[in-house]
């Protein structure tokens, strides 16, 4: 099974992505904790493509492809930004106290807690963000 979605690069789609998972999750019937941790993981992987992989204010797609396949769920998140591979940034230091971490990087950590896999290559001008779930 497979389903595919594009949204536009504004942070209002991130809402339309949301209800998009909830529906496919409810066909698919993934248990609603699966569900929650997906909408999360895409929440923080796609506001990061939203607010940073783009320096012009022009309109540009990303997509999401979902499949399931023999209890493995495989999420692609595609976008023209500019390069980024977020598992090249250095993880924060959550041992230390809040006031004395950097700003930024738990995004990451997070969708690395949750998902089994996480992988990165760029393609064709494209990033690729495969992320991958054993159910």
């Amino acid at each position: 099974m497979k389903e595919v979605f594009e949204i536009e690069n504004k942070i209002e789609a991130l809402s339309i992505l949301a209800g998009k998972i909830e529906n496919l999750a409810e066909k698919w019937e993934l248990p609603v904790p699966l569900t929650m941790n997906l909408n999360l993981v895409l929440e923080e992987a796609v506001s990061n493509v939203i607010f940073y992989a783009f320096n012009d204010h022009q309109k540009h797609l990303i997509q999401i492809s979902l499949a399931l396949e023999n209890k493995i769920l495989t999420v692609e998140i595609v976008d023209d930004g500019i390069p980024f591979d977020p598992l090249s940034q250095k993880l924060p230091d959550i041992t230390l106290p809040v006031e004395e971490r950097p700003i930024g990087g738990l995004g990451i950590l997070l969708i690395l807690k949750i998902m089994d896999q996480v992988s990165y290559s760029r393609q064709n001008n494209q990033n690729r963000l495969t992320l991958v779930k054993n159910i």
